[in-house]
């Protein structure tokens, strides 16, 4: 991840991902501030039309490690290694629940995880145990650089 990000627009969110439009706060996003993220639908209604899979809902940018008595150092845990995700004591408990979340979709700037659009939900609904299956290079020749 990087240390900011541009909030997609609610309307491309409801699109992509097929959950209900939301209403949007700030759109510039740094550490600490609330904005849009993806989940698996806790509860999904099987009577519905059309059943929803996934639920947008608003929380921090940064992760608040529950021990934390202060919600500043979102500030100083938006990143973290990949192999030292599962040891490290602000993102241990996070990893150990398999707490996953998508990036905005088509703006990849460093190695995070780029899935195809077709893998979401099975990274959403990953189990810990399978979290690091996920963690490889992209290929070099799908990535776009615009100047």
């Amino acid at each position: 991840m990087c240390s900011h990000y541009e909030a997609p627009a609610p309307q491309r969110v409801a699109d992509t991902f097929g959950v209900e439009p939301y209403e949007q706060g700030k759109l510039n996003l740094w550490p600490g501030y609330i904005g849009p993220f993806i989940r698996s639908a806790e509860h999904v209604d099987l009577e519905a039309e059309s059943p929803a899979s996934n639920e947008v809902l608003v929380g921090s940018f940064g992760l608040i490690p529950c021990w934390s008595k202060d919600t500043k150092i979102a500030r100083k845990t938006y990143n973290c290694r990949s192999e030292t995700a599962s040891a490290k004591p602000s993102f241990r408990n996070a990893w150990r629940q398999a707490r996953h979340c998508i990036h905005k979709p088509e703006d990849e700037k460093r190695m995070v995880i780029i899935l195809p659009k077709g893998l979401y939900g099975d990274w959403l609904k990953a189990p810990t145990g399978e979290s690091m299956e996920f963690m490889r290079e992209y290929p070099a020749d799908r990535m776009k650089v615009t100047m």
